[in-house]
């Protein structure tokens, strides 16, 4: 303890950066889970998919979610979240992965969906952003065409 507190005292300059990292690092990571969410890896998230069959809701608006998406996602973009909740109420006893683009968005639509009774929800960490750094795969949509042939 006594070279501890001696190499403390020479090094403060770095000791003390340190310290303040990691109660920056404790701080986001409480102000994370308190928003209701926690966050996995893109890895693990493909690991919850295929062992779990998980919901994957995409909460980016439409055009971000027809550049690309992951396999089997639902487009729900995070402003029409609450409203639509109905249509996927069945699968609240299953776990759902909910991403955006980097993650943020996400953390919020989580928290609507734990309000209403969605216990399994967990969030892409790093969102979109980092599944394309694993470059795992993305699947393309082409524009929902009205009746008369128009892109909706």
């Amino acid at each position: 303890m006594k070279q501890f507190l001696e190499y403390a005292a020479r090094n403060y300059h770095l000791l003390i950066p340190a310290v303040l990292l990691a109660l920056l690092a404790v701080f986001l990571e409480l102000r994370h889970r308190r928003k209701g969410a926690l966050a996995i890896s893109p890895a693990d998230a493909v690991d919850l998919m295929n062992k779990t069959g998980a919901l994957v809701l995409d909460v980016r608006d439409a055009k971000e979610y027809e550049a690309g998406h992951i396999i089997n996602a639902r487009s729900i973009p995070a402003g029409e979240l609450q409203g639509k909740i109905d249509t996927f109420k069945k699968h609240r006893e299953k776990p759902v992965v909910v991403y955006c683009d980097t993650g943020t968005a996400s953390a919020g639509a989580a928290q609507v969906l734990r309000a209403q009774g969605f216990n399994k929800v967990v969030t892409l960490r790093g969102g979109l952003h980092s599944w394309r750094q694993e470059n795992l795969p993305l699947v393309k949509s082409s524009p929902v065409k009205r009746k008369d042939g128009k892109a909706a």
